[in-house]
C-alpha cells in the first residue's frame, strides 16, 4: 500500500500532488490466480495423437504371476498357495519354486494361535529356500470412529 505524506497546514495545489507509484499487490494475485488455472488447465490440454493400433498374436509382454503365499494354520500344518506341503518337503517345494520365479515376494500368513517362534522358523526356512523378499500379511484393524 502506498502513502504520500503531504507538508502539515498546506491547503493551496502545491501541497497536493498526485501519487505516482504503481500499487502491484493487485497484479500479482491476479498472475497467481492465473498460474494455477494454466497449471491445472495444462495436463487437460494434453491429447496424444488418434492412431488405431494392429492386432497380433504375440503374448502380453507383463504376463501377471500368481504370489507366493505361504501359510501355517492354528494346526501347524504348512501351505504353499493353497496346496497342504509336508514339514519335510516345505524347503525342497520352496527351492524349486524359487528356481522358476526367483525375484518373487513370498508373503507369509500365520494363525494368530501360532506361537511367534514357529512362524520366525517358518519365514528362516523361507530365506533358506532363497527368496530374498519376504513379507508378513496381518490383518487391518478396524478404525475408530473420529468425534
Amino acid at each position: 500500500m502506498a502513502a504520500s505524506l503531504l507538508p502539515a497546514g498546506g491547503t493551496d495545489d502545491e501541497s497536493y500532488r498526485p501519487l505516482a507509484e504503481i500499487n502491484v499487490t493487485p497484479f500479482v494475485d491476479v498472475m497467481l490466480v492465473l498460474l494455477i488455472v494454466f497449471m491445472v488447465a495444462a495436463p487437460l490440454m494434453m491429447v496424444g495423437v488418434p492412431v488405431e493400433l494392429p492386432r497380433n498374436s504375440a503374448a502380453k509382454v507383463g504376463q501377471t504371476r500368481q504370489p507366493v503365499i505361504v501359510s501355517i494354520d492354528k494346526d501347524g500344518n504348512l501351505f504353499i498357495r493353497e496346496e497342504q506341503v509336508a514339514e519335510g518337503d516345505f524347503v525342497a517345494r520352496l527351492a524349486a519354486l524359487h528356481a522358476q520365479d526367483g525375484d518373487a515376494v513370498v508373503y507369509v500368513r500365520g494363525d494368530r494361535s501360532v506361537p511367534y517362534g514357529r512362524v520366525a522358523t517358518l519365514m528362516g526356512q523361507v530365506g533358506e529356500a532363497g527368496f530374498a523378499r519376504i513379507s508378513l500379511i496381518a490383518e487391518a484393524l478396524p478404525r475408530a470412529r473420529s468425534r
